[in-house]
């Protein structure tokens, strides 16, 4: 069963960038699509962004032009390049497979936190 852990969150100014890195346990070369999620306060957890293995990406309008989601097959790592940042982007910050193509979803993990404050 692959797991997954987050990490790059942090405190940071509207404006300004983080890199979110995800590390699985187990190969990520066999599923499909990757996605990053994230839940707001007070939200559902909604789908962010996703990449499938030939690297084709998707994003929500909101974050258009402002994230970009890569793998590395061969690291197992999933990352979100997240730049321009508002407060409407604090989240807890998760990444998981994508089952709008396949029933490949895992165990959550733990997620990292990002807040946009001034």
């Amino acid at each position: 069963q692959v797991q997954f852990v987050e990490s790059g969150g942090g405190l940071v100014q509207p404006g300004g960038s983080l890199r979110l890195s995800c590390v699985a346990s187990g190969s990520i070369g066999d599923i499909y699509s990757m996605a990053w999620y994230r839940q707001r306060p007070g939200k559902d957890r909604e789908l962010v962004s996703s990449v499938t293995s030939s690297g084709s990406a998707t994003y929500i309008n909101s974050v258009k032009g402002r994230f970009t989601i890569s793998r590395d097959n061969a690291k197992n790592t999933l990352d979100l390049q997240m730049n321009s940042l508002k407060p409407e982007d604090t989240a807890l910050y998760q990444c998981n497979g994508d089952p709008r193509y396949y029933n490949q979803l895992f165990k959550w993990g733990q997620g990292t936190q990002v807040t946009v404050s001034s």
